[in-house]
């Protein structure tokens, strides 16, 4: 069995005016990118090469997010304010919208994204509460689950992770999000040549759009 590993740098948000927030670049790392007023997604990729050119199924035993701390705003956010956090590893390449599209409806239509290219996915919403505010500590209220774990012929498992920022928060003027590491535990094994040549053939179709590195 592999433990393979991705990271997504930590992320700290500007309130330029209400409702429009910018990526602070002096502090943030890694792949982050802005795609609306108060939308942000960060992208990359487990490279699988080694294992398809031994023609050989990816199948996953475990997956998940490691991170330290929750998302912080200032001492000024008040009760109501919220922003939510997806994590979503695909066998299938999303655009920013797609991930952005994903934090609402999942790998439910009119997303493009399946159930079965789905490995693993975790939407989580973060609130301040009246308890908190006062240091500007998240607070996790909800969070649900959407992977399948089916394995994949593919030489690519997509990574990202998405943040959706309170469109109107006039009392923040900064917030942090901490580094997190995406997880998978997989396994590489053989299967009958019909089974492989199928799996083959469907991560070859839904990697027919070209990938932005």
């Amino acid at each position: 069995m592999k433990t393979l590993a991705k990271e997504h740098g930590i992320a700290l948000f500007n309130q330029a005016s209400p409702g429009v927030w910018n990526l602070a670049p002096s502090v943030s790392t890694g792949y982050w990118e802005k795609v609306g007023d108060s939308t942000f997604v960060s992208s990359t990729y487990f490279d699988l090469a080694g294992m398809s050119m031994e023609e050989k199924t990816l199948f996953f035993e475990a997956a998940g997010t490691q991170s330290v701390v929750p998302p912080a705003g200032t001492a000024a956010a008040v009760a109501g304010d919220a922003l939510v956090m997806l994590d979503l590893m695909s066998s299938s390449p999303l655009t920013p919208g797609e991930v952005i599209q994903a934090t609402v409806f999942g790998n439910f239509p009119p997303t493009p994204l399946s159930f079965q290219e789905t490995v693993y996915g975790r939407i989580d919403s973060w609130v301040v509460h009246i308890d908190t505010g006062t240091w500007g500590s998240y607070t996790l209220t909800n969070s649900e689950q959407i992977g399948s774990m089916m394995p994949t012929a593919s030489d690519r498992v997509y990574s990202y992770r998405a943040i959706v920022l309170s469109p109107v928060a006039p009392t923040e003027t900064t917030i942090t999000i901490a580094a997190a590491r995406h997880i998978l535990k997989a396994v590489a094994k053989e299967e009958p040549d019909h089974e492989y040549m199928m799996r083959l053939l469907r991560s070859y179709q839904l990697q027919q759009e070209p990938d932005v590195d």
